[in-house]
């Protein structure tokens, strides 16, 4: 049995807790907030963009720590989630991962490069897994579409575009302060970089336009360059829509004897292939959000039990993903194509 220990008890804590529900192998035995309240089951205000109504959460027989150094310090704890906000992820993994504890710690990786190459050194001297939980692979259309790619089945990528599109986030001081978080150009556009970064790989250059709000980049449109021959790959993602359509992502993606279509907005997962033939394919746990986060947990765990990364938990891949979105940053900014390193 992984035991895990949840260290952040905010929204995305509370979506963690209620998809770790139905994991096999595994259950949270212990959570970590500065919060009494929250450690005495008062979830009331940990709404977010998605996920049931919150409210009071029965945590008996589950530890309660105020302090991270004292969940770090059980030894009946294996992996530690961490769902806090960005700029605490780096010290709080590197603490776990030289406590001796396996680590899951929810997108983005980091604020920093820096950072990020600092947590995946602690990780290696470690001996320990450093696991960043981009959920976008586990949901069931981008899986879909993840493994059309990456089979190769219906032949190369020649082109796609994706796109990530929400409202300004109104339910959370810490989401919209761009100091902890990067702003939606990290927090909300990796999810599009890590997914590119996993189906096309990483381009040489990028290309981006946007806008600018606060010394933050709030919204952009980018083409990812990877040379002749290369895929042509574009993505628009950013928080400028009314509220009125709080949330949109979807994608085309273009193989040699295939198309995929998916629009949260209205159109389904859409396959067309080269006979003349539109399907739409059947998705093992869709509808619900949660099953994407119990799935990306379960990998985690599993990942615990055979000592091995997964791939779609990969820390390098997410430091990829991180640098991207730096760098199409620096684009925007600058007007000019920018080389990824």
């Amino acid at each position: 049995m992984i035991r895990i220990g949840i260290v952040g008890l905010g929204f995305m804590g509370r979506i963690h807790f209620l998809a770790s529900q139905n994991l096999k192998g595994s259950k949270v035995a212990a959570v970590c907030s500065r919060d009494s309240a929250k450690l005495a089951g008062d979830w009331r205000n940990t709404r977010g963009n998605f996920g049931p109504e919150p409210g009071h959460v029965d945590l008996s027989g589950i530890k309660k720590y105020a302090a991270v150094a004292e969940l770090l310090a059980d030894p009946e704890i294996d992996l530690i989630d961490i769902c806090t906000v960005t700029d605490q992820h780096a010290p709080l993994a590197i603490a776990a991962l030289n406590a001796g504890k396996h680590v899951l710690v929810e997108k983005a990786i980091a604020l920093s490069t820096s950072d990020a190459d600092a947590m995946l050194s602690a990780a290696k001297a470690s001996g320990k897994l450093l696991m960043v939980a981009h959920v976008l692979p586990f949901f069931p259309e981008f899986r879909f579409a993840a493994e059309a790619i990456r089979s190769g089945n219906y032949g190369k990528l020649l082109a796609a575009h994706f796109k990530r599109v929400i409202a300004k986030p109104d339910w959370s001081a810490d989401i919209g302060d761009a100091a902890k978080t990067g702003g939606p150009a990290v927090d909300l556009h990796i999810h599009d970089t890590h997914f590119i970064g996993l189906v096309c790989g990483v381009p040489k250059h990028v290309f981006s336009v946007g806008t600018v709000e606060r010394d933050a980049v709030n919204y952009l449109t980018t083409s990812y360059l990877y040379g002749p021959g290369g895929p042509a790959v574009t993505c628009s993602s950013g928080a400028v829509c009314m509220s009125g359509r709080p949330f949109a992502h979807g994608f085309e993606i273009y193989l040699e004897k295939a198309s995929l279509l998916f629009d949260s907005g209205g159109i389904p997962l859409t396959l067309l292939t080269a006979d003349g033939k539109s399907t739409q394919p059947e998705l093992a746990g869709g509808g619900d959000p949660l099953n994407a986060f119990t799935n990306e947990i379960q990998t985690a765990v599993n990942g615990v039990v055979s000592g091995k990364e997964p791939d779609l938990l990969s820390g390098q891949l997410a430091r990829d993903a991180l640098v991207l979105c730096h760098r199409e940053c620096e684009s925007v900014k600058t007007g000019k194509a920018a080389a990824v390193v």
